[in-house]
């Protein structure tokens, strides 16, 4: 059986959902979460990320938190046709939340030929 996530060196791989190392501002953490910040994923009607989402799973708790989810919805499709507007989401996000909790962060994200992806980072 296939693995239902794959995962990769974001650095090798555009499809990677990549954590950027968390801000901590006041009491909020801000954690940036972007696909093809190494090699560029592309982002047309046919060949796009649909969405980003981001899970806190607290060190020696039994279940995670998910703190967001982002979608991308403009893909350069328009009534005239695939590719023909000018309005391209980029996917690249940001999730603030608060936790005293030493975790882990998981991000996914979805493409919509390639599959799900994902990844994780040490809070």
């Amino acid at each position: 059986m296939a693995a239902l996530y794959q995962t990769a060196d974001w650095k090798t791989e555009k499809h990677i959902p990549v954590i950027d190392d968390p801000v901590k501002e006041g009491d909020l953490f801000k954690v940036t979460v972007s696909v093809g910040k190494e090699i560029a994923h592309p982002n047309t009607t046919q060949h796009h990320i649909r969405w980003i989402d981001l899970i806190f799973w607290p060190e020696g708790e039994k279940f995670p938190y998910q703190i967001g989810k982002t979608e991308f919805l403009a893909h350069g499709e328009s009534t005239q046709g695939p590719d023909t507007s000018t309005v391209y989401t980029h996917h690249t996000t940001v999730f603030a939340f608060k936790t005293e909790k030493k975790g882990k962060l998981i991000a996914t994200s979805h493409c919509n030929i390639h599959g799900l992806w994902q990844s994780e980072k040490e809070l």
